[in-house]
């Protein structure tokens, strides 16, 4: 008989990051937790996951509860509202589909029972949702975490798992709603123990700050080819583009009422120790040629601060090179036509 305390939550994307969050949701024992995977489905779904794990330590032959290769359509199938629908896919908006479409078959457009967890990257990205689901509470996951599908199935954790939650404003809901929800979703994933998890009361702070990453360091390795500890090794690399780059962020993100206090250039340069060689995920996605989240990482906080007058010329070079980067791929995934090459 099911346990009626548990919270029913859905996972969407089981890799690096989604196979962890699924991993401490269900060692807490306060979830039943359902994973919707893509190319990994056939391996989890036949041997369970392969997971090395600075946090849980080996773990062998493991699944959650329920593994699915679709998002569930709850209608069809008659199933229960989900507690929680977590996302950990990466965002993509220029590249089909949205967010709010994918989860769409999981959630009803009048949902008010099912709260929202976007544990990804970016500024803005609650937007779009909240205007597909008005009366969704959306909350903002910040992860900090090393971790690593290195094959189908086989998880590599070397980091920490650290994640912030807190609630986007959403003006069509009390705030105290979304307020209890993150709360509530903070004691569910951290009840194992085993990973650092906290309640944020300032989202804007937390997906700012770690811009100052992700929009600088992330694009400038993509697009070198240099992972982070050899982008510090080359001549003029940190002083040239990466210092410039995230103090236009620091910039931006002070003009939108956000102060990230004076060392968070210097933390984020150093945050990786230099001889891991850590390849950032865009790095990772340029040399395995998927699509790349240059739209919220860069797209979105470049318009923000333009918006307020900030100048930002390193980060709008980036976005420009990040964009061609991502309609080179568009055009080896069959996605854009190009006039047949002219014959002599």
């Amino acid at each position: 008989m099911t346990d009626t305390k548990k919270k029913t939550v859905l996972v969407i994307g089981g890799g690096s990051v989604g196979a962890i969050a699924a991993l401490n949701l269900e060692f807490g024992g306060l979830a039943t937790v359902t994973v919707v995977l893509r190319s990994n489905f056939k391996v989890v779904k036949e041997n369970g996951y392969s997971i090395e794990s600075c946090d849980h330590g080996s773990v062998k032959a493991w699944r959650p509860a329920f593994v699915r290769n679709e998002v569930p359509n709850i209608a069809a199938e008659s199933l229960p509202p989900y507690d929680y629908i977590v996302l950990t896919t990466k965002n993509i908006p220029d590249v089909p589909p949205t967010i709010s479409t994918l989860i769409s078959p999981a959630l009803p457009a009048n949902n008010t029972h099912t709260t929202l967890v976007l544990i990804q990257n970016g500024l803005n990205i609650e937007k779009p949702i909240i205007q597909a689901y008005p009366h969704t509470p959306v909350l903002s996951g910040v992860s900090l975490i090393g971790s690593e599908e290195t094959a189908p199935g086989t998880i590599v954790q070397d980091d920490r798992d650290r994640l912030l939650i807190g609630a986007f404003n959403n003006p069509n809901l009390d705030a105290e709603t979304a307020t209890s929800r993150a709360k509530e979703f903070v004691t569910i994933y951290g009840k194992g123990g085993k990973t650092e998890v906290s309640y944020s009361d300032n989202v804007a702070h937390d997906r700012w700050r770690k811009l100052v990453y992700n929009a600088c360091l992330n694009p400038i390795c993509a697009i070198t080819g240099l992972d982070t500890g050899r982008i510090r090794l080359a001549d003029g690399s940190v002083e040239g583009l990466v210092r410039p780059a995230m103090r236009e962020i620091v910039a931006a993100a002070k003009a939108n009422g956000v102060v990230l206090g004076e060392g968070v250039v210097d933390d984020m340069i150093e945050v990786d120790p230099l001889d891991l060689y850590l390849s950032p995920s865009m790095l990772a996605d340029v040399r395995k040629a998927n699509f790349i989240e240059f739209e919220n990482l860069l797209g979105e906080p470049l318009r923000e601060g333009k918006k307020v007058g900030v100048q930002m010329p390193t980060l709008e070079v980036l976005y420009h090179i990040a964009r061609a980067l991502q309609w080179r791929t568009k055009e080896g995934r069959g996605l854009v036509d190009i006039p047949e090459k002219r014959k002599h």
